[in-house]
């Protein structure tokens, strides 16, 4: 009787056992298309570089454990500053990024903690994504091994032929547009991430490789404020977002 009791009690200790998530936030591009000397991840909203409004929402949220940072081997001294600055204290290390978005993010999951269980990337340049939307991602990506962000189609989609024509109309109820953060079962993202090496298969999000390998990947709608820097208006709309935000914070 005590033999199974000692098995019962182990077996509840080892069910209530949490999850360890490890968040890996990619910053290490060049920036081409925003222009200027200075990147987009490093120019300021409010006072503040557009990655440490990722930094500070993964660190307020409770089901992450680490943060690692992919960046540019001179700006590695720039993110151990900012985790003391800001007070990121989930902030493991910065790691130098690859020569594509896949083999930077290859990096990003090799640096994490080896017991993690999941691993969730994340654009450094989407600053408005919340610590609410986190844990939407964070939860599905338990239930379905693989989750998304991503926005509803509001607009009518064309696919274009070769040379500009419409090809065809998609049903827009079908369309989303990806985002991130996208979340993964740690040891099926690093066989697809391998496999995907080993077969010179390159993608442009991590979501891609599971399609690629066949594997299922949830859509979650974290709404259409959850955008990404890529030109100097893109800021100006972002500040608008964060202004508004603020207000209603003001006004609850």
């Amino acid at each position: 009787m005590k033999a199974k009791k000692s098995f019962f009690k182990t077996l509840r200790a080892a069910l209530s056992i949490k999850p360890r998530i490890s968040a890996v936030i990619l910053a290490g591009g060049s920036s081409t298309r925003f222009g200027g000397d200075l990147p987009k991840q490093f120019q300021t909203i409010l006072d503040l570089p557009v990655v440490a409004y990722s930094l500070l929402a993964f660190e307020q949220t409770k089901s992450i454990k680490e943060i690692i940072v992919v960046c540019r081997e001179q700006d590695i001294p720039h993110y151990d500053a900012m985790a003391q600055t800001y007070g990121i204290t989930k902030y493991k290390t910065a790691v130098t990024g690859g020569a594509t978005r896949q083999a930077s993010s290859l990096a990003g999951i090799d640096a994490t903690d080896s017991r993690a269980d999941y691993v969730l990337i994340h654009d450094g340049a989407r600053p408005l994504i919340t610590p609410d939307d986190i844990e939407k991602i964070v939860e599905n990506t338990k239930k379905h091994r693989a989750a998304c962000a991503a926005t509803p189609s509001r607009d009518t989609v064309k696919l274009a032929d070769s040379i500009g024509f419409i090809s065809r109309t998609e049903d827009r109820r079908y369309v989303y547009l990806a985002a991130t953060p996208q979340g993964f079962y740690k040891p099926l993202l690093e066989a697809c991430a391998y496999s995907a090496r080993k077969d010179g298969i390159e993608v442009t999000d991590d979501a891609s490789l599971f399609e690629h390998y066949h594997y299922p990947v949830k859509l979650v709608d974290t709404g259409s404020e959850n955008i990404k820097i890529t030109t100097p208006s893109d800021l100006v709309i972002a500040k608008a977002l964060l202004l508004s935000r603020k207000e209603s914070e003001e006004q609850t």
